[in-house]
Parts: structure tokens; sequence; C-alpha cells
């Protein structure tokens, strides 16, 4: 059974949310401005986060219409403006409080790693700035043949910011991450399979059935299997060899007795 949750474009930052059984779908819902973000977006991606219910197993991201998302609004980067999250209204707050505010917007971004979901990224045309952010924040991402992703901050003047570069240097290591942030080019979809920021490409008209197939795959194995696998995975990129080996022997320990216990 598939159920709306939300669907009021202007209460919500323009996010949409749906639910089939363990499946989350969270829809970037303003396709005539190519899915462009405002700090009302990320705050209606955090709410999303903090609803989240522990039946859920997998969260897809996807953006209505021809693109993933163009990245910030246009009309928050006039820093002369007093308009409420634009960049103006950033630079007048005291320092604390802005980067009290930036936190969080972070705030959306970061659930999409919580422990317990996996998210995928369905991103088809353009995923720039904080929708290239908002793609790199999930687990996995497949893209469409015309995807492009950038992040252009540093041609701003600006750094990226809503958690991208944590998240980049995970996937494709230190020296790619750096040029990538410091030239802004563009990533086409090949290049971004190439080097690891792409989990698979696909066709356009098959989009939609590639993430079904996957997100299925994802639901096949027990849920406390999956989630403490995934769990690993995650604490791997950062732990030592050691804490991680430890890591693993607590995980199939209680995975044992989980199983003994029938649970």
């Amino acid at each position: 059974m598939i159920a709306d949750l939300s669907s009021s474009p202007s209460g919500s930052g323009f996010v949409r949310t749906s639910r089939d059984g363990a499946v989350l779908t969270v829809t970037l819902d303003r396709p005539d401005q190519l899915n462009a973000q405002t700090p009302a977006t990320w705050s209606a991606l955090a709410d999303v986060g903090a609803s989240l219910d522990d039946d859920v197993r997998v969260v897809v991201v996807r953006g209505a219409g021809r693109a993933f998302s163009a990245g910030l609004d246009r009309s928050m980067f006039d820093t002369s403006s007093t308009t409420h999250g634009g960049l103006g209204e950033l630079v007048r707050l005291p320092v604390e409080e802005a980067q009290e505010r930036i936190r969080a917007y972070q705030a959306g971004f970061r659930w999409l790693r919580s422990s317990g979901v996996v998210s995928i990224a369905a991103v088809q045309g353009h995923a720039i700035g904080a929708g290239a952010q908002l793609a790199l924040a999930c687990d996995l991402r497949v893209f469409a043949e015309d995807a492009q992703l950038r992040l252009p901050e540093v041609t701003l003047g600006l750094v990226p910011d809503l958690t991208g570069t944590s998240t980049l240097v995970e996937l494709v290591g230190y020296s790619r991450a750096l040029e990538l942030c410091l030239t802004g080019r563009a990533v086409s979809a090949a290049e971004a399979r190439a080097i690891g920021l792409a989990t698979a490409v696909v066709p356009g008209t098959e989009l939609d059935d590639v993430v079904g197939d996957l997100t299925a795959a994802l639901l096949a194995p027990p849920a406390g299997a999956s989630r403490a696998t995934a769990a690993l995975v995650r604490s791997a990129v950062r732990n030592d060899f050691p804490t991680q080996d430890a890591a693993e022997r607590a995980a199939q320990v209680e995975r044992l007795h989980d199983l003994a216990g029938g649970r």
C-alpha cells in the first residue's frame, strides 16, 4: 500500500514524501525551477529524517521533472538581501549563530546515512551545488545517462557546506575530491560511474525500474543482518583495523544470538 505522507509544497519547502511498506520516497517537487533548494527545503528534509520509524529500511530521494536539483535558489545568493535563510541574512548574524544556522541546514542531509536505513539518490539531469551534495549524502546513487554532477561553490567565492566534502572524499579519494571542488567542473554520468560516484548509470527511461530493482535487492536480506552489515561498512571508513575487527566480532555474536533466539 502506498501512502502519501506530505504533499504540501508551500509548507514543506517543495518536498513530497510517499511510503510503500519499508520504502520511503522523498521527492523534491519544484520542477519548474529545476528543484532549486531553499532553507525551507532543508528544514523539510530534516523533518522527514526526524520522523522516520523503525519499519523504514530504504529511502529513495528523487527530483521531479527533468533535473534532480539545480542547487540553491538564485534568490538566496544576494548578500545585500535580508531574505530569511539567504546569504545576506547569514552575513548579518553573529558568527556563532550563523554557524548554528548552517548546522541546522546540514541536518537535512546527514540523516540520509542514519543507522537502520539505506538511501538511494535517483539522479537525472542536473545535480549542482546543494543538489550534488544531496545526491552525495545518500548511500547509493543511480544516474540517468543525462545526469551531471557539479560542485561550483568555489567559483562563487563559497565552499560546499552541506556535508558534501566528507562524503566526496569517501567516494573518490582526496586528490579527485580536491580537483572537483577546486575547479567546480561538471562530472558526466559516465565519469561518475568510472570514479565511483555513481553506483550505476542507465538510460533515463530505465531509471525508475533500476532503482526499483535495487530497492528490492536491498530489502531481500533479513532486516537485522542488513542493518548490522550497513553499520559495519559505514564504520570501516574511519576505524583502524583493530577497532573494525572488534566491531565485526561484536556484530556477529549479536547476530548469532538473535538467530538462536528466532529473531
